[in-house]
Formats: structure tokens, C-alpha cells, sequence
């Protein structure tokens, strides 16, 4: 429970903040924030669920609350978001004007995935291999390294080249601390896994340059920190990290116990908690792999000179190894024999009925799952031997890294493997099951749970000291049940909806034009949207039209006149940032700018006053029904008797729909108006309860003649 003592340094430090901040509004919705984050995070066990409208000051309200918290309870503050720019924005802004204004010299640490860090290892074998085939006049690296590692995938462009004499070059100069984020140069998708490592590919404290390597330097910094910032993706994958027999997390953040959560940004937890369960082989390339597993092994043998590892001779790992390579190609056989895939799809997919596949496939699953499990094993025993050897040089380096690698595969196989062939429970919802074709026709095997509500239970809220989370739109309409099922939220759970601190009913209206053609009717409703847009959007000023398919984002500006071409920035023309400054840029100029955008620029964009007076929704976003595991999901709901429409797909596509609409109010000065080109929520009983959840904009409904 919170002490008279902690309320009271809570209300001096708000105080303060009043006080310290130049134009502060006192806002009740973010008083109420405090007193309910302070409230939970005080109690063992807390769980609080708020949903802060923009404009509140949630980060503030949380840091208030969390940090007097922490400080009685002597434990550390955890800060989980889901953006890059949210983590920069705390740690660059939020959280050193905290500390200034309440007088607290307290060490905040930036936590991030391993690759989010600079590998200096692989940056120097890089940078070498570009000196070597330099050297030999080769088109590809090649020289003294290793061509098993096939180091480069295809020959490197100039500026990749560029890129890593410069990234070297800053990291040497001590003016670039080796986050990826923060790169000096621009990273491409082809360096990035070249200059970045993973769990397995990490040789820890074996590694030449451990000592000033930028992860380390991170962890390090930590296990110091008062405050932590991390991704909830670096959160997540803590939590499910084993720590000893029945404890789960503390491997590379706190321990769970000893912890105060703050998730913002809450919204993604759910889909990022079941990405993090999710799991994939891609079958061809794994038996590829396996032939590369099997060199690697032999010289791990040769290398240590030992006759048996694990247990097993060499020849025994291999007739392993043999196995389980004959056993991924007769699950291919069956999986062809068993699926003709639709030559019309553009990416065929076999979805299991409520996540039973034929019974086959099963038995072969199950199969390969004995097999992998021994593999583990085993060469886990033959990396340990290579690890401990007192002198391996640089082979022994090299091959500890490859085998790690090896690793990670044989695990994430194992993982799919034990899915595929495992029993669902009774009461809960089944795994989603299923096989997609790759555009290079190799069969890929898929399995992932369709709700994080049980995973969520066990590792965050019975392990944790306490957690609350916040986001602009977590209910629909107020109403958090679907959020609830999602994060498996415990029952005496404070859930919580704050006004917005805006007038929005003077600010913005809401408008529903009189189109007569609904989103099924593709063409004709394209054709609407495009003849709305060029007759009744201000093109002299600064608009978002937001699309849920890049179909119809691409057939409107197609069909649109060209003078209005020319003042659209279409998502995935240029990167998201580059859109948004040249937008921004024009507007400032006094030149008129629409940004087209997909979901990706319907949260997280922040285009205050002119920069954004006007919203267009083309349709309402409901997820696409093709997704396996939504799909799985709603397959389980509809066979107990639930309709999945109505208690996942509205409340989401509302949940979405809130969030849309609030990119165009940020600040109490805006005004501006938000257009709904989707009849649908006039028309359809569901439709009006969305209309009804959304805020309290002035509406403007137009009738059909």
C-alpha cells in the first residue's frame, strides 16, 4: 500500500513539476494517471490497465508515480514501448527533465535487443573480406576466410562498402557507441546481419573484443540503472527466458520480482507476445543447413581431439544428423502428396481446421521432434567442448560462433516440431498450424499460439512485483474485455479510461459523406474515394489519407486528376521519415501536402496544427480474414458457441478506427476535421456502436438522396 510518506513526495514532485515546466496546464486526467499508477505499482502483485487519451502527459504521470514508487519499495523501474522513437524520446527528453525538475540523480540504462548492437567481431571480419577480394581482384570476398561462412549473399554496393569504413571509423573515434539506432551511416538490409550478431553467434566473454563491446557496455550499464527503457520485444523475450527450475526471467533485465513494469505503447503487447511464441522451418534450406552442420561437427572432433562428445561418437552424430535430414525430406514428400497448392494465390497457404493437421503429418512431426531434441543435446555437448578448449586460436572462436548459430536453428526446429506434433488443451484456444509455399516453392512449416493470454499470466502478471499499462486506445469504447482476453489480465485488474484533456467537440467534426458504394464493391468504391478526394479535400493544406490495402492506395492514386499526383507522398515512395520532413517541409512553405499511408501512418504520427487539418479513413480496418492465426482463433470462438465478429474483429477494428482519428487533434490548438469514407458504420448494426465508441467529435452525417 502506498505510505503518507510516498503520497506526499508524489505530490512535492508534481508540484515541482507545475512549478518547473514553462506553460504547464494542470490536467485532471493526468492527476487521476498518477494517483492510479501509484496506487498498483505500490501493492505486491499490482495490475492496472489505462487508457490516456493524447495529451494527457502519460509519460510524465507514469514517471511521477513509478519512480517515488520504486524508490520506497528500493526496486528498480522498468520502461517497455514498442517504438524506437518512444525509447529516444524518454531517454533523450522525458526522463532527464523528470530528473531535473524533482532534484534525483538516478542512472537510467537504454536496453535493446542484441540486434541492436554492433558486432565489432563481425564488423572486422567484414571490413577484412572486403580487403581481401580487393586484393585478389575477386568480384566477392573470399581471401583467407572460410567460404562455408558465405559471407556476403551477393556483391557488396559502394555504399556498403562506405558504410562500414565509416561505421569502423566512428566507433574507433569514440564518437558513435555502437548502437544501431543511432548509426552514423545509414545501415542496409544486406549489412545489417553482417555487423550484428545473435545469442548464438556471440562468443561472450571469449570474444577478442569483449571488453568494449556495445552490448556488454549496455548490459553493464543495466545492472547499475535506477530506471530502464527497453523495447517490449528485449521484455518479452526476458520473461520467457528461463533464470532455474521454476523461475522465469532476470537472465538479462531485472528479476521480475524485483521490478516495477510500465508498458506504453500498450496496444502491441498482445500481437508482439504471440510473435514471440511463433515459430517457423523452412524445409528445404533446413536440410541444406544440415549438410553444413555436419563439416562443422567434423571439425569441432578434429579440433578437440576427442573420439566421443555428448556421448556420441562422430559417426553416431552423424547417422544423427542423417536421421533427421531423412525425416525433414519425407515430411516434404508428405506435405506435397497431401497439398495441391492454388497456382492463383499469390502466397498459397494450408491452414490446419482449429490447428489439427492430418495425422501424418503429425506422426512425422512427432518423429522429428525425438530427433531434434537429441540433437540438441548433443551439440550442445560439442559447442561446450569447443568452448573450453585453452588453446583453439581463431578456428575455435570461429566455430563456437557457427555452432551457436547451428543452435538457435535446431531449437527453433525442435520448437515447431514439438507444436506440430503436441496435444491442445481442453479449455484453451488450439495452436494455429500451418504450411505456406515461398516464392522459391520450398515448403515452409508454421505453428503459433492465437492468444497470449496464458503466456502473459504466467511470466508477467503471477511473476511479476507489479505492472501497469497505458496507451492511447486500449478499450473500445471504454469497454476493455477484448484487451482483458488478450493480455490475460487478472481479474482484480484496475482498468481505466481517461477523458481527453481537449475539447474535441469544438475542435474537430467527424464526417460521414453520402457515398453509396460500400469497400466490397473494390472498383466503384475506389472510384468514390477518388472522386471525394479531388472535389472536397483541401489540397492547399496539410491532409492524411489513411488506406487499409495497398490495392486500393495504389487504384486511387491511379484513377486521381495529375495535379493532385503531384501533392501526394505515398507510403513506401520513400522511407516513413523522409515522407513525413518533405510534408512537413511543404507545409511550412506554404504549399499544400498529402501524406497516403497504410496502418503503419494511422498511430505514432504526430502532425500537429497545419501539418495535418484534415484525416480521411478510406475504410473501416478490419484485420484480413486470411491471417492463420486470427483465423484459428475465430474457428475456436465460432465452435463454443461465440461469434468472433463481434468480440474480437469490431472491438479491434474500433480500437484501430480510435486511433486513426486521433492523428488529427495533438495539442488544445488544433482544429480540423476527420472524414469516414466507409457508410458502413451508418449502415450496419455494429457499424453504429463503433460510431457511438469513438470520442466525442461533432458528427456530421450525411444523407444519401
Amino acid at each position: 500500500m502506498l505510505s503518507d510518506d510516498t503520497k506526499a513526495t508524489i505530490r512535492a514532485t508534481y508540484a515541482r513539476l507545475k512549478d518547473g515546466l514553462p506553460g504547464f496546464r494542470a490536467r485532471a486526467s493526468q492527476g487521476k494517471m498518477i494517483a492510479e499508477v501509484a496506487k498498483a505499482l505500490a501493492i505486491s502483485g499490482g495490475a492496472a490497465v489505462i487508457e490516456a487519451p493524447t495529451g494527457t502527459g502519460k509519460s510524465m504521470a507514469y514517471l511521477i508515480a513509478g519512480v517515488e514508487v520504486a524508490r520506497a519499495q528500493k526496486k528498480k523501474l522498468l520502461i517497455a514501448t514498442a517504438t524506437v522513437a518512444l525509447q529516444e524520446q524518454l531517454v533523450q527528453r522525458d526522463i532527464p527533465l523528470y530528473l531535473k525538475l524533482s532534484g534525483y540523480d538516478m542512472k537510467v540504462a537504454l536496453a535493446k535487443g542484441m540486434g541492436r548492437y554492433l558486432c565489432l567481431r563481425n564488423l572486422r571480419v567484414a571490413a577484412s573480406s572486403l580487403q581481401d577480394s580487393a586484393q585478389m581482384g575477386l568480384g566477392l570476398p573470399g581471401g583467407g576466410m572460410d567460404a562455408d561462412l558465405a559471407l556476403w549473399a551477393k556483391p557488396p554496393a559502394e555504399r556498403d562498402k562506405q558504410a562500414l569504413s565509416k561505421l569502423a571509423a566512428a566507433f574507433d573515434a569514440e564518437s558513435w557507441n555502437g548502437d544501431i539506432d543511432s548509426a552514423p551511416e545509414p545501415i542496409s538490409d544486406l549489412l545489417r546481419p553482417m555487423v550484428t550478431t545473435t545469442a548464438g553467434g556471440c562468443t561472450g566473454r571469449r570474444c577478442a573484443h569483449f571488453m568494449i563491446c556495445p552490448l556488454f557496455a549496455a548490459r553493464r550499464a543495466i545492472a547499475d540503472a535506477d530506471i530502464i527503457v527497453a523495447n517490449q520485444d528485449l521484455v518479452l523475450a526476458d520473461l520467457t527466458m528461463s533464470s532455474g527450475p521454476d523461475s522465469q526471467g532476470g537472465v538479462i533485465l531485472p528479476k521480475p520480482e524485483e521490478t516495477l513494469y510500465i508498458f506504453d505503447e500498450g496496444h502491441h503487447v498482445p500481437g508482439k507476445a504471440i510473435d514471440r511464441g511463433a515459430t517457423e522451418v523452412f524445409l528445404g534450406a533446413t536440410v541444406r543447413q544440415l549438410s553444413r552442420l555436419g563439416r562443422q561437427v567434423h571439425a569441432a572432433y578434429s579440433l578437440t581431439d576427442k573420439e566421443s562428445l555428448g556421448k556420441l561418437s562422430l559417426d553416431a552424430g552423424d547417422q544423427k544428423l542423417q536421421q533427421l535430414s531423412d525425416a525433414l525430406e519425407e515430411l516434404e514428400k508428405d506435405i506435397r502428396l497431401g497439398w495441391l497448392p492454388d497456382a492463383n494465390e499469390a502466397e498459397p497457404m494450408f491452414r490446419a481446421s482449429l490447428g489439427q493437421l492430418p495425422e501424418s503429418w503429425t506422426d512425422h512431426a512427432r518423429l522429428l521432434s525425438a530427433y531434434t531434441t537429441e540433437i540438441q543435446r548433443w551439440l550442445g555437448a560439442v559447442r561446450r567442448a569447443v568452448m573450453e578448449m585453452s588453446e583453439g586460436g581463431p578456428t575455435q572462436e570461429a566455430l563456437t560462433r557457427e555452432l551457436g548459430m547451428a543452435l538457435e536453428r535446431i531449437d527453433k526446429q525442435a520448437r515447431t516440431w514439438q507444436a506440430w506434433s503436441s496435444d491442445d488443451p481442453d479449455n484453451a484456444p488450439p495452436l494455429a498450424r500451418w504450411v505456406t509455399l515461398a516464392n522459391d516453392q520450398q515448403l515452409v512449416c508454421h505453428a503459433s499460439s492465437v492468444s497470449a493470454g496464458g503466456l502473459l499470466r504466467h511470466v508477467l502478471w503471477d511473476n511479476a512485483s507489479a505492472v501497469v499499462m497505458t496507451s492511447a486506445t486500449l478499450s473500445a469504447g471504454g469497454n476493455f474485455r477484448g484487451f482483458a482476453d488478450a493480455v490475460g489480465l487478472p481479474n482484480d485488474a484496475v482498468t481505466l479510461s481517461l477523458p481527453s484533456p481537449f475539447d474535441l467537440a469544438a475542435q474537430a467534426r467527424l464526417e460521414v459523406p453520402a457515398l453509396r458504394a460500400l469497400p466490397e464493391a473494390r472498383e466503384e468504391h475506389a472510384q468514390e474515394i477518388t472522386d471525394w478526394l479531388a472535389e472536397n479535400l483541401d489540397w492547399d493544406a496539410g491532409n492524411l489519407v489513411l488506406f487499409t490495402s495497398r490495392a486500393k492506395l495504389d487504384r486511387v492514386l491511379q484513377k486521381l486528376p495529375i495535379q493532385h499526383v503531384r501533392r501526394v507522398r505515398a507510403q513506401g515512395s520513400l522511407g516513413k521519415a523522409q515522407l513525413v520532413n518533405e510534408h512537413i517541409a511543404d507545409i511550412e512553405a506554404g504549399k499544400g501536402s498529402t501524406l497516403f499511408g497504410l496502418a503503419s501512418f494511422g498511430e505514432g504520427l504526430d502532425l500537429p496544427g497545419k501539418l495535418c487539418e484534415t484525416v480521411v479513413i478510406t475504410q473501416l480496418p478490419f484485420a484480413v480474414p486470411t491471417d492463420p492465426v486470427g483465423a484459428t482463433y475465430a474457428e475456436w470462438l465460432e465452435s463454443r458457441g461465440r461469434n468472433p465478429f463481434i468480440e474480437v474483429t469490431v472491438p479491434e477494428a474500433t480500437r484501430l478506427l480510435t486511433q486513426y482519428c486521433g492523428r488529427l487533434i495533438r495539442t488544445e490548438t488544433d482544429h480540423g476535421r476527420i472524414v469516414l469514407l466507409d457508410r458502413r458504420v451508418v449502415l450496419k448494426r455494429y457499424g453504429v456502436g463503433m460510431l457511438k465508441a469513438l470520442p466525442p467529435f461533432t458528427r456530421v452525417i450525411e444523407r444519401v438522396a
